[in-house]
């Protein structure tokens, strides 16, 4: 896999393009940190299915990195060598068992050097196949799907103040700005077992969007999706949304992956 630099942004390669669909990732470190926590892919298997995955770490230098590369790294090792992912059950089934493994590698990895204790990753990923689109998430990191020219967020965060939200204590405009917003319920690395929650979308989407929160973070939905429709390349769309992240304050680590329906197909 190259990597690529471009204005200070470290873009991972595009994927060659299908028939059916395009698809770009990258990941850049943003105007604060010093180094980038996160990782991001997309592969596709022997049948040509998709897996798209953004995980963003946590826990320091040399800690956080390691966790999401975990992750990453081994998801999209195990959906490539595969001639296909099989029916939806299948599908999930494959999510919890290769999440549940990869979590116990991370309490493997921090019980192996010590100076790693309380290293963790938050974790979104999708898969999609010709007759079912599946996500997947555990923690702060969120999926989407755009649909005539509309994004929707399908994950939920789980974070306390979400489940502050979620239980009535907190409305969402309080939630926006409170202090403990980036409190995490669940992450891998620091729950076992790990509960990954799964949802079931339409296929009639037009693009699949996935992301960690230092994107959500400086953009709004609204913002996000006001990019994502403009006339620019598939390419030039996602670093453009990187660089208005950054213009807004690069807090964190922004990690971003986005597949999109080719033009002239059924949408």
């Amino acid at each position: 896999m190259c990597l690529l630099h471009a204005d200070n942004l470290e873009v991972k390669n595009q994927l060659k393009e299908s028939d059916i669909v395009k698809a770009y990732f990258i990941t850049d470190t943003g105007k604060v940190r010093t180094h980038n926590e996160d990782s991001v892919m997309i592969v596709k298997n022997l049948t040509g299915e998709y897996l798209m995955v953004v995980a963003d770490g946590m826990g320091g230098h040399k800690a956080g990195e390691i966790a999401s590369s975990i992750v990453v790294n081994g998801l999209t090792e195990k959906f490539s060598s595969l001639e296909s992912i099989g029916e939806k059950q299948d599908a999930v089934n494959w999510i919890r068992k290769n999440v549940s493994e990869l979590n116990d590698a991370i309490f493997k990895y921090t019980d192996e050097f010590k100076e790693s204790k309380g290293m963790g990753t938050t974790l979104v990923l999708s898969i999609i196949t010709k007759d079912y689109i599946l996500f997947g998430n555990v923690g702060d990191s969120s999926g989407f799907v755009m649909k005539k020219n509309v994004l929707y967020k399908v994950t939920k965060d789980h974070t306390l103040v979400n489940l502050l939200v979620e239980t009535g204590e907190l409305t969402k405009e309080e939630a926006e700005n409170h202090p403990r917003k980036n409190v995490l319920m669940r992450a891998l690395g620091a729950n076992n077992p790990v509960d990954v929650d799964i949802f079931d979308v339409d296929t009639d989407c037009d693009g699949v969007l996935l992301c960690s929160d230092g994107l959500t973070n400086m953009l709004t939905k609204e913002q996000i999706e006001k990019v994502l429709n403009s006339e620019l390349s598939l390419e030039e769309r996602v670093v453009k949304l990187i660089r208005k992240s950054n213009l807004r304050g690069g807090t964190d680590n922004v990690s971003i992956a986005y597949l999109e329906k080719e033009s002239g197909e059924d949408k």
